[in-house]
């Protein structure tokens, strides 16, 4: 073996991926092929909307895989459900022997504001992210637990972490997410397996719909085109690695050439009275006295308001 291979940071790691037929998912498996994974390839081939299923999109990108000369295989079951969930993992099984790391990538987009939003968008939209990224990882937990090792990367969103337009659905399975991978970090530390999230900024399909009706918005879209997916794998692998050993319950940002680690939920201001509190109280003391702390509504694009560097 040679001494760039030996270097390679996920030499035989078996690294599941889901939604991987494209965007994302495609350049964190190919970022992970060429790092020495051994990589099933998850993609049912639906739409943007979750509608429809394509063998082809995995497919392309095990042999894009096998090109490299890298070892990986497709598979084209739904994450939304246990079953289909745990078919997943058993593919890494079958042909690798083994499960190392899982990438919860798979996603679908409902986008409607909230007073027109169906119970349809909703249901389908947190079965994709948020049953999904439950799914697959409780189907690799056991693995995971057996061999005193395992890693746990899924994808989140700043739309759950600070806020954005239309997008209850998607928000509250990100954010979702979020509370599931530092649950799994707490539950599973014991057992050596790891898990943290990552927030891409990315040009894809799952944003292609993004309106370019005036000079502004089309500057807008320009910029986000900046920001490749394959901009993400990087941070991906290193998560996937041992290099990364002391990073668990994290989650990180990704904007073209920044990372970002971002903050979670703490104490900001407290009052307090000794005598206790009544609602004429907390009107007339305890909010006033919060009040300056309070956060703005901000969307996504007020928080990252300068241009991608």
């Amino acid at each position: 073996m040679s001494d760039a291979k030996q270097a390679r940071m996920v030499e035989g790691k078996v690294v599941v991926v889901t939604g991987a037929g494209g965007g994302i998912g495609r350049d964190i498996a190919l970022a992970m092929a060429r790092e020495g994974a051994r990589l099933v390839v998850n993609d049912i081939g639906a739409s943007v909307t979750g509608e429809g299923a394509d063998a082809g999109p995995a497919q392309k990108v095990v042999n894009e895989i096998k090109a490299l000369g890298g070892e990986a295989v497709a598979n084209t079951d739904s994450v939304s459900e246990a079953a289909s969930a745990n078919r997943i993992v058993q593919t890494a099984l079958d042909h690798f022997g083994r499960i190392d790391v899982v990438v919860n990538n798979a996603g679908i987009l409902r986008d409607r504001f909230f007073h027109k939003m169906s119970l349809d968008e909703w249901d389908a939209v947190i079965k994709v992210h948020l049953y999904g990224a439950y799914h697959v990882s409780r189907a690799a937990a056991p693995h995971f637990k057996e061999q005193a090792s395992g890693n746990y990367i899924h994808m989140t969103s700043t739309s759950g972490l600070i806020g954005n337009f239309g997008q209850a659905n998607y928000a509250a399975a990100k954010l979702g997410i979020a509370a599931l991978s530092k649950s799994i970090a707490l539950d599973m530390l014991k057992f050596n397996v790891r898990s943290n999230c990552i927030a891409p900024f990315a040009w894809s399909r799952m944003i292609g719909s993004i309106p370019t009706d005036t000079p502004e918005q089309q500057a807008r879209v320009d910029r986000i085109k900046q920001m490749t997916p394959a901009k993400i794998a990087p941070l991906a692998v290193c998560l996937a690695s041992e290099a990364s050993r002391d990073a668990n319950g994290q989650i990180f940002a990704v904007r073209n050439n920044e990372i970002f680690l971002i903050s979670q939920p703490r104490p900001v201001r407290s009052v307090q009275r000794s005598e206790g509190w009544d609602p004429q109280t907390v009107a007339s003391h305890a909010l006033p006295a919060l009040q300056a702390s309070y956060f703005p509504l901000d969307r996504s694009g007020d928080v990252f308001s300068w241009d991608p560097v």
